[in-house]
């Protein structure tokens, strides 16, 4: 068993060689289609819950609030709950974590594409929504993470080197672009006089004296800084 352990070990800490340019190319471009495109979005958009109400939960206990649980809907859409202050900075920035959550995981993902670790990236991806698993509290949330996480171990275990490679800029890429979508579907809703009110957005509005839209232009800079910088660190 510890021969096991080591081996998988060996194979998680160490550098890969980079992928060609094309293969950077192609899963950007497939990326952007899986975002642009409303028929995959309603699947493949969960990821994007996921990290967004990923992000809530960590920050609320990071911030000393008591988490409470994470219900994702077949919408796309899902809820974070959490206990503690109703005012307070630890409140505002569980609310505020959402929207950047999956830009800035995207960021940390090309890192570590950039370093030559894209199976360790996956090995963090397993870990990281296990630790979501166990805050969900409804069955299609629960399926919803099982299955990105079953994806995910699948390529990482059995698949070889360059499948994985391949497979991890395809999610790097895609956390960065879709981390925008809804952002830019925010944008969209201010603009046609749209009022979601229990969105992010609007909830920071009621707990601070800075307005709605300003909520909005600061989840768009982030998303937009985070896209650039992963551009940066995944086009050789």
């Amino acid at each position: 068993m510890s021969g096991v352990l080591r081996s998988l070990w060996e194979r998680i800490a160490s550098a890969q060689p980079a992928p060609p340019a094309w293969v950077v190319a192609v899963t950007g471009l497939a990326a952007l289609l899986l975002v642009l495109s409303t028929w995959s979005w309603r699947l493949v958009g969960q990821v994007i819950t996921i990290a967004h109400e990923g992000g809530h939960a960590l920050v609320s206990v990071l911030s000393g609030r008591r988490l409470e649980g994470i219900r994702l809907h077949a919408d796309s859409s899902g809820v974070t709950y959490s206990r503690g202050k109703r005012h307070g900075p630890g409140l505002v920035l569980t609310a505020a974590a959402g929207y950047p959550a999956p830009s800035l995981l995207g960021a940390g993902a090309a890192a570590l594409l950039a370093a030559r670790h894209p199976t360790a990236l996956l090995w963090l991806a397993l870990i990281l929504l296990a630790a979501t698993f166990l805050a969900i509290r409804n069955a299609f949330g629960a399926l919803a993470v099982l299955a990105t996480a079953g994806g995910v171990f699948a390529v990482s275990y059995v698949a070889p080197a360059a499948v994985q490679a391949g497979f991890a800029y395809l999610a790097a890429w895609f956390l960065l672009l879709g981390g925008m979508r809804p952002a830019l579907e925010l944008t969209r809703a201010r603009r046609r006089g749209s009022r979601a009110r229990l969105s992010d957005a609007d909830q920071l509005a009621r707990l601070t004296s800075v307005s709605r839209g300003a909520w909005v232009a600061l989840f768009l800079l982030i998303c937009a800084a985070a896209l650039a910088l992963g551009a940066r660190l995944l086009i050789p």
